[in-house]
């Protein structure tokens, strides 16, 4: 099983995460399945809708690529999951959410679900998330750790004060939500959950802590071993229906040729 791992930063800004990212998918995966992790240049960065607008078409892209070479599964490896449905029309395999799976598994552990993220600007990206997969009511916290992915570098190069420094940020935005109700925490966000991945059985008070990136994958191979089993796969009727062969080349020139035509406009 080959799963295309589609990561939202830069492979060599971040190497020492990107290298982490990818040993310990592969140390976790089943034996028979190889996880390649791909970067973004620029990544995202200058954290905003148009970012991860900009981001989200460029990982389609890569997903109908990858989906080309033979890929058994297409994984949005960024929490916040833009363009997820998006990619899953583009394509015929398993498109697996980090965000989608992971709350849905949280779901199963606790009633009330907090959310760590890398930054608090993304409370609203994740209170829309967790509508739109049918979790608006149970995914009522969020917090922001308020950091830079470039914060994580040294804590994933071996640096165990960074880490120490890191994971002390994590649990002081975790222990307000779980004070509010919060019954179960989320690393919601890649970076943050290789970092809490590390410690096993971590909690903040009751509340156990989600590994997302874990999560992520665990589904990943068991889309596709389902697909294989008795060919389950998401559904092409209203909600999700694959894109015509003339969407996907439109599509995939406007991004290796840009515009046509330029909007040309007077000023008033």
């Amino acid at each position: 099983m080959r799963i295309f791992w589609q990561s939202f930063v830069d492979e060599s800004a971040s190497a020492p995460y990107m290298e982490r990212l990818a040993k310990v998918l592969n140390e976790i995966a089943m034996p028979g399945t190889t996880v390649d992790v791909f970067g973004l240049s620029p990544p995202d960065r200058a954290f905003s809708r148009l970012s991860e607008l900009r981001c989200a078409v460029l990982a389609i892209d890569n997903a109908i690529a990858a989906a080309e070479a033979g890929y058994d599964a297409v994984v949005m490896g960024h929490f916040q999951d833009p363009g997820l449905y998006d990619m899953k029309s583009a394509v015929t395999i398993p498109v697996i959410g980090a965000g989608e799976a992971t709350m849905h598994f949280a779901a199963q552990l606790g009633r009330e679900i907090g959310l760590v993220s890398l930054d608090e600007l993304y409370r609203s990206y994740h209170l829309e998330q967790a509508a739109l997969y049918g979790l608006g009511d149970r995914v009522v916290h969020v917090a922001g750790m308020n950091g830079e992915p470039s914060d994580f570098s040294e804590a994933f190069a071996g640096n165990l004060q960074a880490k120490a420094r890191m994971l002390g940020a994590f649990r002081a935005a975790a222990q307000p939500l779980v004070d509010k109700g919060a019954d179960v925490i989320v690393a919601a966000g890649i970076l943050p959950a290789l970092l809490v991945g590390s410690e096993h059985g971590m909690t903040i008070g009751p509340a156990p802590v989600v590994n997302a990136a874990a999560v992520t994958l665990f589904s990943a191979e068991m889309q596709v071993r389902l697909a294989r089993l008795n060919g389950t796969g998401i559904c092409r009727g209203q909600h999700c229906n694959l894109s015509p062969a003339q969407a996907i080349h439109d599509f995939r020139d406007l991004i290796a040729n840009g515009r046509k035509s330029t909007l040309k406009l007077t000023s008033a």
